[in-house]
């Protein structure tokens, strides 16, 4: 809670810590903030203002949720370990990711369909990304066009864009042009979501929005879908429901895809973009991550789809330093699936992620207040992690290393060690 008369004027990231001191004397003065941010208490308040529909879409995992608590018991197991009397007033939370300079190893997760969580949908989000200077990752199923989006992101943002790739070749050609006329210059291929997983209150409620004439926007605006759709003899003004259905369907629902299939697409991005970065999201056998090398990717997602896949699958956290000691000197390695504070942004970061992707949190103060609300949860966590840094001792983001975090098992080892 520095003074901000006492700062070091020549950091050159933004105070995120600063946010706190903001909100504190702001509500002195009468001015409490929009909403807690402590995760649970925010998943509370982002159930109760969405409808039944929008809150299991955005809360349901697969089976029992055993691989969504698995990924949080991971983050629990690993304890930071803080050095002190650094002198941290210098710290600097930026980082460079695919060549571009950005103010916090943050980024937006690719979340689809965001019209359900709010009326402004991704463009609310875009928004806030562009401001904050954050990469902002759209993704195929989301709820605006690519280009009002990339509009929305303003001219310095940071845009990648996720490909749920089409078996139709001439459509994902379609949205790779797209994506790119719009500023998205990072192609992240999602690779574990060729078909749904099981989640029980989706399917107890028939709850997906697709089925239901929502959520295509970006085909509904493409002119091969188009062209698709009037071939089938759909019309998506009299019809929404079946052009939905037909767009999902033409994208996911277990037809999936191999790693020849992954060199086309990659290939034609990097002639298209003349060469810009291509990653597949959806990792966590090591053994994969050394065949996105093998093929040429730039990056690999560590992700288990923040568990709405697979019920008992490894959590992410867990495979994360497999990845990068067979990976990490060859690819840029992100991480996804479970972060809900600044001090597990820090702990991934430690455990090898360049970054880390942020998709939940933002989702429900998008659900409670929009625009506003997207911001006020993003600000809140770049403050915490700022603060974690300062707390930690660590003056760069370099300086966040494996040895500044511990495991339960590794303590109980050495507490035996030591009997």
């Amino acid at each position: 809670m520095s003074d901000e008369e006492n700062q070091w004027k020549d950091r050159s990231t933004p105070h995120w810590h600063l946010y706190q001191r903001q909100n504190l004397i702001n509500a002195a003065n009468g001015q409490l903030p929009p909403f807690n941010t402590d995760p649970t208490k925010l998943e509370r308040e982002a159930r109760a203002k969405l409808s039944q529909n929008g809150w299991f879409y955005a809360s349901s995992n697969a089976g029992q949720s055993h691989t969504h608590h698995a990924n949080r018991a991971a983050f629990a197991r690993h304890r930071i370990l803080p050095r002190t009397l650094v002198g941290t007033n210098r710290r600097e939370t930026r980082t460079e990711i695919f060549g571009r300079s950005i103010p916090a190893p943050i980024c937006f997760a690719p979340i689809g369909i965001n019209e359900i969580y709010h009326a402004q949908a991704e463009l609310a989000v875009a928004r806030v990304a562009g401001r904050l200077g954050l990469p902002y990752c759209l993704s195929t199923a989301g709820s605006r066009p690519v280009e009002s989006v990339g509009e929305a992101n303003g001219e310095e943002g940071v845009r990648w864009f996720q490909l749920y790739m089409p078996h139709d070749d001439e459509l994902t050609m379609s949205l790779l042009k797209r994506a790119w006329g719009a500023g998205f210059d990072v192609l992240i291929l999602t690779t574990d979501t060729w078909q749904l997983g099981w989640r029980h209150d989706d399917i107890a409620t028939g709850n997906y929005a697709f089925y239901h004439g929502r959520g295509a926007s970006l085909g509904f605006t493409d002119p091969v879908f188009q062209r698709r759709l009037k071939e089938a003899g759909i019309d998506p003004e009299t019809d929404p429901k079946a052009a939905a259905q037909k767009w999902i369907d033409t994208i996911w629902h277990g037809r999936s895809h191999n790693w020849e299939k992954v060199k086309w697409v990659l290939q034609q991005w990097k002639t298209l973009t003349n060469g810009k970065p291509f990653v597949i999201k959806g990792i966590q056998d090591a053994r994969d991550a050394e065949m996105a090398v093998e093929v040429g990717c730039d990056g690999v997602v560590v992700s288990n789809h923040a568990g709405r896949q697979i019920d008992g699958a490894v959590a992410s956290l867990d495979a994360l330093e497999g990845v990068v000691a067979a990976v990490g000197g060859r690819t840029t390695v992100l991480f996804d699936s479970g972060v809900r504070s600044g001090s597990d942004v820090f702990k991934a970061l430690a455990l090898g992620a360049k970054a880390v992707l942020v998709g939940r949190l933002w989702v429900w103060g998008l659900s409670i207040q929009g625009e506003v609300g997207v911001e006020h949860v993003m600000r809140s966590l770049l403050a915490e992690f700022d603060l974690t840094m300062e707390l930690a001792g660590c003056n760069r983001i370099e300086d966040i290393r494996r040895d500044r975090v511990r495991t339960v098992e590794e303590m109980d080892g050495k507490q035996k060690a030591k009997l």
